[in-house]
């Protein structure tokens, strides 16, 4: 008797340990203040707090000076407990949208009139679904927060944006006080042109039915436009780098490298001015700044 007992337990033990195995492992616990920046992991649903974020001073993001201004009244004065929009950066692909929002948010936070920093939260786009349930997590937090989407846009039978249009304004609590939301995007109604089209060609009411499309973006109440850059601009862009990493060439040669740079690459950009500057200081053999 005792015999099988031991054998049953044994049995046991080893079911116990299969299926503590196949259980998940405990969702770990958010500490706010360990960093000003976070990445929202959807699942299990908790904020990966980021120690070095990859983004460049704004003094070095050339070309869109107006909606840099915009951008940065309209984060200051958020971070200060005044009214502020979300804001929706759409336009020209390497323009600097999602550089720009980063440098913005480290300007703010550099600046002594805060009593609490600012926090920056990605949400990744194919996580928009899950944003009731961050904002929930944040709304009685002692902080405030941008909620930062990159390349936000929608395809074909995507309902995902329902759950961003109930979040931002349309929901029956709203959005919490302490959160606004940032997007970028290189379409202005981030649903495809064709999606619209479709929508009124095949809809008993076809006005009701692209409004139902276009009312998306209307949530946002700053739409900030980033457009192509002019060749002088560009060259600017990469004189600007070249100063802040010390990187050191004939102005003769920077141009016709610079211009033949850009015409490889079918355009210009401060992302295209960027790798320029990076393949330039790898041929002079120089470092880069962090």
């Amino acid at each position: 008797m005792t015999d099988s007992l031991d054998a049953l337990n044994k049995k046991l033990d080893r079911l116990i340990e299969a299926v503590s195995r196949l259980a998940r492992p405990p969702v770990p616990e958010t500490d706010l203040g360990v960093a000003d920046c976070f990445v929202w992991q959807a699942d299990p649903g908790f904020l990966e707090p980021v120690r070095k974020v990859n983004r460049v001073d704004i003094g070095l993001i050339r070309g869109v000076d107006r909606v840099r201004d915009i951008l940065l009244d309209n984060t200051e004065r958020f971070a200060s407990g005044y009214a502020a929009n979300n804001v929706l950066l759409w336009g020209a692909r390497g323009m600097g949208k999602s550089s720009l929002v980063k440098a913005v948010h480290a300007t703010v936070n550099a600046s002594d009139k805060l009593d609490k920093p600012l926090k920056l939260i990605e949400i990744h786009r194919e996580d928009i679904d899950t944003l009731p349930k961050l904002m929930g997590l944040l709304k009685a937090a002692p902080y405030r927060f941008i909620l930062f989407c990159d390349d936000l846009s929608f395809d074909h039978d995507d309902t995902s944006y329902k759950s961003l249009k109930a979040a931002l304004e349309g929901g029956v609590e709203g959005r919490p006080a302490n959160v606004i939301f940032y997007a970028t995007s290189n379409r202005r109604h981030l649903l495809p042109r064709d999606m619209i089209d479709n929508e009124r060609s095949t809809a008993i009411n076809p006005s009701e039915a692209v409004e139902e499309k276009v009312s998306l973006s209307d949530r946002f109440g700053l739409w900030l436009g980033f457009h192509k850059c002019s060749q002088d601009e560009y060259l600017d862009m990469i004189d600007g780098y070249l100063r802040y990493h010390d990187l050191v060439i004939e102005p003769e040669q920077l141009r016709a490298e610079a211009l033949e740079w850009a015409t490889t690459r079918g355009s210009r950009s401060g992302r295209v001015a960027w790798q320029f500057t990076q393949d330039l200081a790898g041929r002079l053999g120089k470092p880069l700044k962090d």
